[in-house]
């Protein structure tokens, strides 16, 4: 069955209204002003294995002709997926001479591209330790259970190849640099999606919050509700003794005092950049929509230090993949565009950096019904102020079936940069201590080069 696996068929859903919580979340003190240090990552997760394939195409002609001689020409028909070089969107470096073209889709990204705060990640995905071609074939070297939907989104999320992990890497950095937000109303990480792995650390649980709509408990507030609001706080101070009726005491009361100054944030009626938005209505922009409205609350919510996380779902194209990437890249671009227009309005561009992860990239062989199998290394984007953009990094595959890059005969490409390194690049960035690298992303010290150069 080629459907993917989407961890938000099992997510928790709590009773918060329309609001989620995951874990038990720690209470929190009273509000402060924050300082100026503030620093901010998004997570765009895009579900199903996005194919970077068609995301990212080398327009120099002999590399055009080797995608097109594997992928053909869309426009002919036949199950090909291979797009036109004259719809490609040119990313011109800004040094170099590297070539390369965006998918026709990308009409806004490329925009953030030339302006210098979008860069590329070539060939990225879990590793436990670098690997040849040769060395592949050795079952212990590789990572699990790979080009499964289910184990490589953990894999991906959790930045550990080889067994289980409890805890994501996302939640990881929140373990870190909880303390930098000492009088925060609200935890450091917050998913707009439920709970999924990235999103779970060892000591931090992340706040989960509702794309749009109300955050808080139904008839709850208010003088009409004021003997309800005492009934509950009574039973949240009961039965303490028990440490798992304690701990789900604290979630809910953490809940309620987070929704109280989260609420009117994400409601956004007085938000200043909510026109930039305008004629967006899918889930990815609402997702960004949100995260907007929370980092220009940043002040009041007394952060200094936030991760988010976002999703877009659909990227499983075995078949259709043309259209199907194409409405999906229509919404995204887009999206990502007008929330950085958001960053910029807010003078918060450079403090705020926003990245891409998939499960993994696809074939570069068509499969039969005109879209492209599971596969492995992935190309992904980074996009923000203090991004060294309009770059390429890392190593583009070799389009050759069989080839170097390839680990079978259908164009599955071998990572040629791990996760833990692109993680450890933004984590750095976000002020992670080199000395806490380590415990974020327990593979790096298998890895030469821990700081990618792209921020």
């Amino acid at each position: 069955m080629n459907t993917a696996f989407d961890p938000s068929r099992r997510r928790f859903v709590g009773g918060l209204g329309s609001g989620l919580l995951a874990g038990a979340l720690p209470s929190f003190p009273a509000l402060a002003q924050t300082s100026g240090d503030y620093k901010a990552l998004v997570c765009v997760f895009l579900f199903g294995g996005n194919d970077g394939n068609n995301m990212i195409v080398p327009t120099d002609t002999a590399g055009f002709a080797r995608y097109a001689g594997i992928r053909g020409d869309n426009t002919a028909g036949s199950g090909a997926i291979g797009l036109p070089q004259s719809q490609l969107l040119a990313l011109l470096p800004a040094s170099g001479s590297a070539q390369f073209g965006a998918h026709p889709e990308f009409t806004e990204l490329q925009q953030v591209w030339n302006a210098g705060d979008l860069a590329v990640l070539f060939n990225v995905g879990p590793l436990a330790q670098p690997l040849t071609k040769a060395e592949y074939a050795t079952a212990r070297l590789r990572p699990d259970n790979l080009f499964s939907h289910a184990d490589q989104q953990a894999q991906w999320q959790s930045a550990v190849s080889q067994g289980l992990s409890r805890s994501g890497w996302g939640g990881r950095m929140a373990d870190v640099v909880r303390n930098r937000n000492p009088g925060a109303s609200v935890p450091p990480l917050i998913s707009l999606v439920g709970r999924d792995l990235f999103t779970v650390g060892n000591n931090t649980a992340a706040l989960s919050v509702p794309q749009n709509g109300n955050f808080g408990l139904s008839s709850f507030g208010g003088s009409a509700n004021a003997a309800v609001a005492n009934a509950l706080q009574q039973l949240l101070a009961a039965d303490r003794g028990n440490s798992l009726v304690a701990s789900a005491q604290d979630t809910v009361t953490a809940a309620i005092a987070s929704s109280a100054v989260l609420n009117p944030v994400l409601g956004g009626n007085a938000s200043a950049i909510n026109s930039l938005f305008a004629g967006q209505g899918n889930s990815v922009s609402r997702q960004l929509l949100q995260v907007a409205r929370m980092i220009e609350a940043r002040s009041t919510l007394a952060v200094t230090r936030q991760i988010f996380y976002v999703t877009l779902g659909g990227f499983d194209t075995h078949n259709g993949q043309i259209a199907t990437q194409a409405n999906l890249f229509g919404q995204l671009s887009p999206a990502l565009k007008s929330f950085q227009d958001a960053m910029a309005q807010l003078g918060v561009a450079d403090q705020v950096t926003t990245f891409t992860l998939s499960d993994f990239g696809r074939t570069l062989k068509p499969a039969s019904g005109g879209g492209s199998d599971h596969a492995w290394g992935n190309h992904q984007l980074i996009m923000g102020g203090a991004v060294r953009g309009r770059t390429f990094y890392g190593q583009f595959p070799e389009h050759s079936l069989g080839g170097p890059n390839d680990i079978s005969s259908e164009g599955r490409w071998l990572p040629t940069t791990s996760v833990d390194q692109y993680g450890a690049t933004l984590a750095r960035w976000f002020g992670v201590a080199d000395v806490d690298l380590a415990t974020v992303f327990p593979n790096l010290r298998n890895f030469g080069t821990s700081n990618l150069g792209f921020l």
